[in-house]
């Protein structure tokens, strides 16, 4: 008997991996879950392969389509994917249409399609969502995070289980979901936005920066290196993660040694943390728990920088009388009788914090 094409059979073989682990635990037989297609090879790759293999597991596949109208084909695209999950033998097959984007950018369209995507999964009850992000996209996302100076949590890049996001392809190169849908005859799109000449640009005109990191970096780097990047890349993110999850865990038991409650009612929306524990923690735990402590406060995660983080440190490992340190989202850090207290800048009536 002869086997499928061994591109289709290693797509096949992260989706299978992935719903066998997820089955009775968080997906149960008879399940529903929605496989996120966009049209591209790597979607409809993923889509054959879940439409596939649902009913042999005992589970239920369906589709969500997301358009996201800022190409003037936007429309056509949707239906023919949606089209292409039917045929597929996927159901229910749903397409979301985006009315208005606050940003015409690569960042509020990412936002609005995940945002439309949890909305189609509640909507049909189904348990998860596959997406079709491939090894090469993992790769991708290590040297973006790379490039910003991120740390460990940043360059371990996606997760294949996120909640409800599920990326069963990880490990599947993005040559094999184009082999699949050409051996299989599937109609697939080429969206021109992730081209580095594609219509999406920076601010200054370049071209938007995983594009570029796909088309420039990788070729460039492959080219000095001697060989493909990508598979060391996606293994980096693995032992990132690997050790994110570690120090994460570790962060919880220093937050546990460092803060402080306390019920004094001016204290009560304030983060507190001792100064002295703080000072006995390794410095990869605290500024996890200055991390911790600046959100709890109220500070954007998306706003929040390493150099808010340092300064915080600083009140704590290098005190020389600093003032207050000003962090997003109008929060404010001081220094106070041995503590660190992060509150809201307008504090209540009579209530002068220290500077010792």
């Amino acid at each position: 008997m002869v086997g499928p094409d061994p591109a289709i059979a290693r797509v096949r073989g992260g989706v299978r991996d992935l719903l066998e682990q997820l089955l009775g635990g968080v997906l149960a037989e008879g399940g529903l879950v929605l496989v996120a297609c966009s049209g591209g090879p790597d979607s409809v790759a993923l889509a054959s392969q879940a439409a596939f293999l649902a009913p042999r597991l005992g589970i239920r596949a369906g589709a969500v389509v997301v358009d996201h109208g800022l190409r003037p084909d936007s429309a056509n695209v949707a239906e023919q994917a949606a089209r292409t999950c039917t045929e597929l033998g996927l159901q229910p097959v749903l397409v979301r249409r985006v009315t208005h984007l606050d940003r015409a950018t690569e960042t509020a369209a990412r936002e609005a399609r995940y945002a439309e995507i949890e909305a189609a999964r509640a909507e049909t009850g189904a348990i998860g969502v596959l997406l079709g992000h491939t090894e090469d996209d993992q790769a991708e996302t290590v040297l973006l995070a790379a490039g910003r100076g991120s740390g460990t949590r940043s360059l371990s890049a996606m997760a294949c289980v996120n909640g409800t996001l599920w990326r069963p392809l990880l490990d599947v190169r993005r040559a094999d979901t184009h082999a699949t849908c050409e051996v299989l005859g599937l109609h697939t799109d080429t969206d021109p936005s992730n081209a580095s000449d594609g219509p999406w640009r920076r601010a200054d005109g370049g071209p938007v920066p995983r594009a570029a990191v796909r088309d420039r970096v990788l070729v460039a780097l492959a080219d000095a290196l001697g060989r493909d990047p990508i598979p060391a890349l996606a293994r980096t993110a693995r032992l990132a993660r690997a050790d994110a999850d570690l120090l994460d865990h570790l962060a919880e038991q220093a937050w546990a040694r460092c803060a402080v409650v306390t019920d004094e009612p001016e204290a009560r929306s304030a983060v507190v943390l001792d100064v002295e524990a703080m000072a006995a923690e390794h410095e990869a735990l605290r500024t996890r728990v200055l991390r911790r402590a600046a959100l709890a406060a109220g500070a954007p995660a998306v706003a929040l920088l390493a150099t808010h983080v340092r300064a915080l440190e600083a009140h704590v490992t290098d005190w020389r009388g600093q003032g207050e340190v000003a962090l997003p989202g109008g929060i404010a850090g001081r220094r106070d009788c041995g503590r660190l207290v992060l509150a809201h800048r307008a504090q209540p009536a009579g209530r002068a914090w220290p500077t010792a």
